[in-house]
């Protein structure tokens, strides 16, 4: 029997030989170990010791492999490339770096080639120590104060100036008109300025366009356009002046409490800033702001010439809250006002739209339109005679269900009987005053009755006559504590 002829046990029962594939991985069922190979005609001369490995083993993989690129890293720094090695853990290095030692290195759970390697790090550049890497147990930072209220309007003034941002409207401003929101949020752009933004469209709300008496909700995102707001240009205030703005606000009030107060505003003093107008009472109310940055914002407007009760709130909460009792028509509002002639119904209604006669000017002269009319608004008054005089003068007493611009002023010039002293609306032919009365507009916002913003009781107080409205009375014998018909006028 031939050395090379087949055993029994490699043949069949019909003397058939069979082979059998051998089991993968070579005898015993092992997968071949990294870097070995059986077969016979790899020598060592060409694949081994002259290969570049230290141990000389076989190599089987690529020219250019992860090792030998860690390899040559190490050889251009000049350190221990064993010492760098994430593959051959537990090996040892081939040439002792005599530079410096290797620094001590876990060897890793597990050396097989399919366990994932370690993360490595960067090396320090030369010169410069390595950064120290934070441990998990330092306690955080702690948080940063809050900004005041002050600080905030300091700093979104100064974002405006550099460019477009977009803002993000607040709980506590909700149902704020666009024109008063941009008023609050930047101080130190001119109103008019606020409102030739929005008329142009460069201002957005949710990516649209917006008129300035539209209300805003929160979570809403206000885009401002980049503007350059103008420097202020009047001197630092002084302790002194400070202080004697504030005693002339706090001279002003009629009621007061921690969240809103009324003030008795004086003829000829504007509420707000404009053209040509330096001091006005939302200027004053800021000798009032309190340590934390609060001050008290005004809720609605009178004319520059009309006198009587205005109200200023004193946090933003509850000027929100007072604003929606306004636009919900829950406050109550009388004024008294002397006429030229007298009115045939004693008590009436006045329902007309109103639109300005020049919508680009802030305080044009209010005209009557028609239903539809571009910028027209419905108007709604009542009005009672309260007394009159030789048939040429009547103290008229009303009652604004809406709000509109010189609403009362443009509803008597409409019904013919327009306020004494009135510039703007004041047309009646061959009209003399009568001796002692002051050419002055002679209308005063009376009595104002308003849900409480924090109780929701209901706050009621009246102003008295200003100084040139008494004079006429007392010429004319009007008689200021009679009674009032204009309370029994419907609601709306």
């Amino acid at each position: 029997m031939r050395a090379d002829a087949p055993s029994a046990a490699e043949t069949g029962a019909g003397g058939n030989m069979t082979t059998r594939p051998p089991k993968s991985g070579g005898p015993r069922g092992r997968k071949p170990q990294a870097g070995k190979s059986n077969a016979g005609p790899f020598k060592a001369g060409k694949f081994g010791a002259g290969n570049g490995y230290a141990d000389g083993r076989a190599r089987t993989g690529p020219r250019t492999s992860a090792r030998d690129a860690a390899e040559r890293a190490a050889r251009n720094r000049g350190d221990d490339a064993g010492a760098r090695d994430p593959w051959g853990a537990g090996q040892a290095p081939a040439a002792a770096a005599p530079a410096r030692p290797p620094k001590a290195r876990t060897a890793p759970a597990s050396t097989r080639r399919d366990a994932p390697p370690p993360r490595r790090t960067a090396a320090p550049a030369p010169g410069r120590p390595p950064a120290k890497r934070a441990e998990a147990s330092a306690p955080a930072p702690a948080p940063a104060a809050a900004p005041t209220r002050r600080e905030q309007r300091a700093a979104a003034s100064a974002t405006l100036a550099s460019g477009v941002q977009t803002l993000t409207v607040e709980p506590d401003e909700a149902g704020m008109r666009i024109d008063r929101f941009l008023t609050a949020r930047f101080p130190l752009l001119p109103f008019t300025r606020v409102q030739t933004i929005v008329r142009k469209g460069e201002l957005r709300v949710d990516g649209k366009r917006a008129k300035p008496n539209d209300r805003l909700e929160p979570g809403m995102s206000v885009r401002v356009p980049p503007l350059r707001l103008e420097q202020p240009t009047e001197r630092p205030r002084s302790a002194a002046r400070e202080q004697d703005d504030a005693e002339f606000i706090r001279s002003l009030i009629l009621y007061e409490d921690a969240d809103m107060m009324i003030l008795n505003k004086p003829f000829g003093l504007a509420v707000q800033g404009g053209s040509g107008t330096v001091r006005h009472v939302d200027g004053l109310l800021a000798a009032l702001t309190s340590p934390d940055g609060q001050k008290p914002r005004l809720v609605h407007r009178l004319d520059k010439d009309t006198a009587g009760c205005l109200i200023v709130a004193k946090t933003r909460l509850a000027a929100a809250t007072l604003a929606k009792s306004f636009r919900s028509r829950a406050a109550r509002k009388i004024y008294w006002a002397l006429t030229a002639g007298v009115p045939r119904v004693r008590q009436g209604r006045v329902s007309t739209y109103l639109a300005k006669e020049e919508p680009t000017d802030a305080d044009a002269r209010m005209r009557v339109a028609k239903h539809g009319d571009e910028g027209a608004s419905h108007a709604l008054t009542y009005y009672a005679m309260v007394d009159q005089a030789a048939q040429k003068l009547s103290w008229l007493s009303f009652k604004p269900v809406t709000g509109r611009t010189h609403q009362l002023r443009a509803h008597a010039a409409h019904i013919g009987h327009p306020i004494v002293g009135d510039p703007k609306y004041f047309s009646v032919e061959n009209w003399e005053l009568p001796g002692g009365i002051q050419n002055r507009l002679h209308l005063l916002a009376r009595r104002i009755v308003i849900p409480h913003p924090r109780t929701g009781k209901p706050v009621d107080v009246s102003a008295p006559l200003p100084p040139h409205m008494a004079q006429s009375w007392n010429l004319l014998g009007f008689d200021a504590g009679r009674y009032d018909p204009i309370v029994e006028a419907p609601e709306a």
